[in-house]
């Protein structure tokens, strides 16, 4: 089966952002995302946990999206935008798929 180059995005950011973050996203072109609750960890800041968070505000999440690799410096710049003055971890792989006409 014949596969195609990708990248992979990983934005891990603060809940609150998400809205904001996906925004930035959908102006860079980006068609498609997955967003995932992030339930605990440890960083520069120390470790922390979502349990017991009666809200979502000092929550994380984790966007991903996978793209082409021409679209990638439009990405990163529309995310970095939000993400440089919060809590947040970028980050890119590459990957294959099966299905470019999708991304």
């Amino acid at each position: 089966m014949q596969t195609h180059k990708a990248k992979r995005v990983e934005i891990t950011i603060e809940a609150v952002m998400q809205s904001r973050l996906t925004d930035a996203l959908k102006k860079a072109g980006v068609t498609g995302y997955t967003v995932l609750p992030v339930l605990g960890g440890s960083g520069k800041s120390g470790e922390w946990s979502r349990a017991g968070q009666v809200s979502r505000a000092s929550g994380m999440v984790q966007v991903i999206c996978i793209i082409r690799p021409e679209r990638l410096d439009g990405l990163l710049e529309g995310a970095f935008a939000v993400v440089e003055r919060h809590i947040g971890v970028v980050s890119v792989t590459d990957c294959d798929v099966l299905r470019a006409e999708r991304f």
